[in-house]
């Protein structure tokens, strides 16, 4: 199993990245980290194979202080970075620090899943074989790699509020519910909940259906986990 650390200080990206791992065969996460600070003690805790990092975190240092520490320290793990910052000298210093893959947000599951598979396949390769061919070479330097553009939201909606509904619909667990359930561990009014559970189920991320009770039929959705990664193109 490959040892995975997020280092991300928004906890609801954490934990999205946490659940897109949780979908990909051959990571284990060991764990979570809120700052670089807190980052380097579990780099010297634990035997961390990858580490998933931000660039943009609270404090005085950066993302890029963590690997660059990483590198004087010679530490035989690797970096994926998952970050917001698009500016080509953070990109370029990355590179040049060895970054096995660069994901700029918004992105794809498809896209996250491309590098975590292309990793796992390159370390496994790696650790099976004393020498490799030009082929074999070739397939892991040259792979190619195509990033889904975002996709605008409906008039009324934002990026921020589904993601934010999307974790307590997902924090269910399969369970059903309500739209009161989902007003009940947010700040987000019912009326504004219905809207977003709508186009969730309009893009079958959530399943509706129909309640007959005493009083008021109430609709009642579960979390299609199968089609989970079409909300990503919206974020």
């Amino acid at each position: 199993m490959i040892n995975v650390l997020i280092v991300e200080d928004d906890p609801m990206v954490a934990r999205f990245n946490q659940r897109y791992l949780e979908e990909i065969k051959g990571f284990h996460l060991i764990g979570s980290s809120n700052s670089i600070e807190d980052a380097m003690v579990k780099v010297n805790e634990y035997k961390i194979d990858l580490i998933l990092l931000d660039v943009y975190m609270p404090g005085k240092q950066t993302g890029m202080d963590l690997l660059e520490q990483i590198r004087k320290e010679q530490r035989e793990t690797d970096v994926i970075l998952i970050t917001a910052a698009s500016e080509v000298d953070n990109i370029q210093s990355a590179l040049r620090m060895g970054v096995v893959d660069y994901l700029i947000k918004p992105f794809e599951f498809e896209r996250f899943k491309k590098a975590l598979t292309t990793y796992r396949e390159s370390n496994r390769m790696f650790q099976k074989q004393s020498t490799i061919d030009q082929s074999e070479l070739d397939s892991l330097l040259l792979r190619d790699v195509q990033v889904a553009e975002k996709v605008p939201l409906p008039k009324g909606l934002t990026s921020s509020t589904l993601l934010s509904i999307y974790d307590k619909i997902v924090s269910f667990e399969g369970e059903s519910f309500s739209t009161d359930d989902i007003a009940d561990v947010t700040s987000i009014s019912r009326v504004s909940i219905r809207k977003y559970l709508r186009f969730l189920k309009d893009i079958g991320v959530v399943d509706e259906t129909l309640i007959y009770g005493i009083g008021r039929p109430v609709y009642q959705y579960t979390w299609n986990k199968l089609n989970s990664s079409r909300i990503q193109s919206y974020l």
